[in-house]
């Protein structure tokens, strides 16, 4: 169960600390002396001190960080540092409301890494490698299943074992397992003759199981959308669909504790002891408060346990272990800190860490440098006549006198007295690269069934505009089969096999007035179809003219990419994913041909469409081209402006805005820019379509939710399209547009991989309870969120406002609604995006952007 994934590998490196007097000292002190031990290191260096202790101790390790993200950090740290068969998984908090009615109902992302580091815990058996687990100081306070539970409810499966198939899936049915006609996602199961498909939560991807009678003959991971086999597997470890055996939420069934995981020999180190206290009895004072709400108003017992442990309770557990401190300072700590310091940091002045290298390979100094420039590094190395070549592992330790690079990110560097110095990005450029390319997590495909309300509006291809009446479960010729029930006008009914559902859709229709109900057995709906045929057969001849001028309009065949190109894309801070590297490509492919690119990035929200879209912008400009970006609100302006200008304030590049709000002396200044050409890139409203807007040399239209313009907006940008190249970013497409790409006639990107670490929207529903309305702010805040709340009447919302103040007086509130003046409504939403208030209170305004 080694963790998986493409990682840059430092282990060799370890051995230079493991040498060290300073270092040998505290082993001898672990080997040796039980109870706790303080180290005082470096933040940027415990991911290294702390490889170097699982590699040499070989006991199992379990790192307490006091916060999820620092958790998860360390986690993507350690990978870089640890050997490629190291047992490393992350221990995530289980995403919760303590005592609400919707929680731990699925499977989720995190419950996936629980099940696995428990997992992993709970059957090894000192044969193969130790665990190593890192974890928050949320995730321990969490009750779990007894270790002797679960290590009871799992099971391995191999080939040539002897496995009964009913009985396998009565003993997964029991441990949360639900048959499926297909398997999707974790924690379903389905069975066709002698074979059988089962996705464990532990699993990256499901498993098809075939038998030969009574024995599993061969097993292979399948991929959950294609269905198609993959590849074979020699075993499979079958866990619990949760940590809860029983059904619902009782606390009392799961009375154990993250340390029932541990053995007695394992090492427990705790990263910041204190900042682990605070936050442990920081929650658990929420918890007590909110449960002390729920008990008086009698939605608890009086004895309802707390679903979290207490400090008295961890700390009585941690003094039972084998534990280190990881500490910066402690005046009482006798022993001598580890002998890292901070590494320089160069400010993006590549000149002076050029010097600083020439004088570090002169005095004979062994230097890493991880960064994920590492081939631009080389090529600058190169004219400085240092000559070495990005990696992307160690393999020995390199020789003195030496500059190794490697392609790749980490937190910080540091220098370990005069045997190693470690140079990153932070230190190089002032930030690092986040990993945060995802996989593509399996999610069941659904139809829009679960969406429809009896009384909602439908329309059946053949028969016409009805009203879903909802499910009817009816026998014919012995078998009994589910129908959709639709009422048509005279109350004439249409019942639609659920296998027939493909030739229903959702009724959609111009404001709020209730449809005509089509009649049956007349040729009214046919008549009507025929209509409509010829009426987007009209409106198709108009796009085909359009889009037929454009395959043989000459267009602008932009260069391949330059160097500055390159420092551009290496200075994005995060990891892109695979579906943005995927478009970023495809959009460069279409504006180097020499015709006008029109394509459609088809993305939600924060999957990454604006990086692709500053890319696309910064190509044209390099070829002395303008760009125009088209944006439906003056909010939304001015965030993309942020966003160009900041990601874009290294190069001598001018980034302008034009909307309403803008001065009318700044509006001046910047008309003349785009004239004359001195202003590259422009971001504004509709405004940029207005008569007076002259671009000297325009290559390039970016446009941010289409659907959102007006007809007249879309006129203008369809004439646009016969020109210039043009890029259309969208959460949402309408139907037309979605249709055109779907069909060939406009190209379509769609970016689907979410980032590493990004949560699925999870929605409760109940009854306002102000207990709960606090914990769930005050939740939002520890994490450094911000919070909407949407009260939709202006009349009342200052009430909500203050109700909210009086409630959570920690958080810093603001209103925002339609009614408010523009230049109000501007700053407050501009103060918001910049992290001035916490929450923002306000009505469904926010939808549009």
């Amino acid at each position: 169960m080694a963790s998986e994934g493409q990682h840059i590998n430092l282990a060799p490196l370890l051995s230079l600390l493991q040498e060290m007097p300073a270092y040998r000292q505290l082993v001898g002190e672990l080997s040796t002396v039980e109870g706790e031990h303080k180290a005082i290191v470096l933040d940027t260096a415990k991911p290294y001190l702390i490889a170097a202790l699982y590699e040499e101790l070989n006991l199992p390790l379990m790192v307490v960080t006091s916060q999820p993200e620092s958790a998860r950090k360390l986690n993507e740290q350690l990978r870089a540092w640890c050997s490629p068969s190291a047992e490393l998984h992350r221990l995530p908090e289980l995403d919760f409301l303590p005592y609400g009615s919707s929680q731990l109902s699925a499977v989720s992302y995190q419950m996936m890494e629980r099940l696995r580091a428990l997992a992993t815990l709970a059957l090894y058996d000192k044969s193969g490698k130790p665990p190593l687990v890192v974890t928050s100081a949320l995730a321990i306070m969490n009750r779990t299943i007894p270790k002797t539970d679960f290590a009871t409810a799992c099971h391995i499966l191999k080939p040539g074992v002897a496995a009964e198939p009913l009985e396998l899936m009565r003993r997964w049915q029991s441990l949360g397992y639900e048959m499926e006609d297909v398997v999707e996602v974790p924690g379903q199961m389905s069975r066709r003759g002698g074979i059988i498909d089962l996705f464990p939560p532990c699993n990256q991807s499901p498993v098809r199981i075939e038998f030969f009678g009574n024995q599993i003959e061969t097993m292979r991971c399948f991929d959950p959308e294609s269905q198609r086999s993959t590849r074979p597997v020699s075993s499979v470890i079958v866990t619990p669909v949760k940590e809860f055996l029983s059904q619902g939420n009782n606390y009392e069934a799961t009375d154990g504790n993250i340390f029932d995981y541990l053995g007695g020999d394992a090492l427990l180190v705790l990263d910041d002891p204190e900042g682990i206290e605070l936050t442990i009895n920081r929650l658990n004072e929420e918890t007590q408060e909110l449960r002390d709400a729920r008990i008086e108003k009698g939605e608890l017992p009086e004895d309802s346990p707390s679903p979290y442990l207490t400090w008295e309770e961890l700390e009585s557990q941690m003094h039972e272990r084998h534990r280190l401190a990881l500490v910066t300072w402690d005046a009482g700590v006798h022993r001598q800190p580890l002998p890292f310091t901070g590494a320089r940091s160069y400010g993006s002045q590549l000149e002076r860490f050029l010097k600083t290298a020439r004088q570090m390979v002169e005095q004979r100094q062994r230097v890493v440098v991880v960064s994920h420039q590492a081939n631009r590094l080389a090529e600058i190395l190169r004219k400085e006549d240092i000559h070495t070549s990005p990696l992307s592992h160690v393999e020995q330790i390199p020789p003195s006198g030496s500059i190794t690079l490697l392609q790749g990110s980490l937190d910080g560097g540091w220098l370990l007295g005069d045997r190693l110095t470690l140079i990153t990005d932070v230190e190089l450029f002032g930030f690092v690269k986040q990993p945060r390319a995802g996989r593509k997590r399996p999610v069941p495909h659904q139809w829009f069934l679960p969406q429809l309300a009896p009384g909602d509006y439908v329309v059946h291809v053949d028969h016409g505009i009805a009203r879903f009446h909802g499910l009817a479960r009816m026998s014919s010729d012995g078998m009994e089969r589910e129908y959709l029930v639709l009422e048509y006008a005279a109350g004439d009914r249409l019942y639609v096999p659920t296998e027939r559902m493909d030739r229903i859709s959702r009724y959609v229709g111009a404001g709020d007035q209730a449809p005509h109900l089509s009649r049956l057995r007349t040729p009214e709906w046919q008549r009507t179809r025929k209509r409509v045929e010829e009426s987007v057969a009209e409106i198709a001849r108009g796009l085909l003219d359009l889009y037929s001028a454009r395959e043989v309009a000459p267009g602008f065949a932009f260069s391949a990419d330059s160097l500055w190109q390159q420092e551009l894309e290496a200075s994005f801070p995060y990891m892109e994913t695979p579906d943005q590297v995927e478009a970023i490509m495809t959009v460069k492919e279409d504006m180097e041909k020499a015709k006008p690119m029109d394509r459609l990035i088809c993305g939600d929200v924060g999957y990454g469409k604006t990086e692709i879209a500053l890319r696309a912008a910064f190509k044209a400009v390099m070829n002395n081209k303008q760009v125009a970006i088209l944006v439906p609100t003056t909010v939304l302006a001015q965030q993309h402006f942020i966003t160009f200008t900041e990601r874009l304030q290294t190069f001598p590049l001018r980034v302008e805005m034009l909307s309403r709000f803008c001065p009318p002396e700044k509006e001046r200044e910047t008309l003349e820019g785009l004239a004359s050409g001195t202003v590259d890139i422009c971001v504004g409203t509709h405004r940029l379509l207005q008569k007076d807007i002259r671009f000297k040399e325009l290559g390039l239209v970016i446009i941010d939710e289409e659907q959102q313009f007006g007809v007249v907006q879309k006129e203008k940008l369809r004439q646009i399209r016969r020109e210039v190249d043009t890029l259309a970013l969208s959460a949402t497409p309408i139907p037309r547009t979605l249709h055109m790409s779907l069909t060939g006639i406009r190209d379509m990107s769609i970016v689907e991989t979410p980032p590493e670490e990004r949560l699925s929207v999870k929605t409760y529903v109940g009854a306002y309870d102000d207990t709960l309305v606090r914990q769930v702010v005050l939740r939002e805040l520890e994490r450094n969120g911000q919070v909407f709340l949407v009260h939709n009447r202006v009349q009342s919302i200052a009430w909500a406002a203050s109700k909210l103040q009086d409630l959570v007086p920690e958080a810093r509130i603001a209103i925002a609604h339609g009614r408010m003046p523009e230049e109000q409504l501007e700053k407050v939403m501009t103060d918001f995006i910049n992290g001035e208030y916490d929450v923002l209170v306000t009505t469904t305004i926010i939808q549009l952007g």
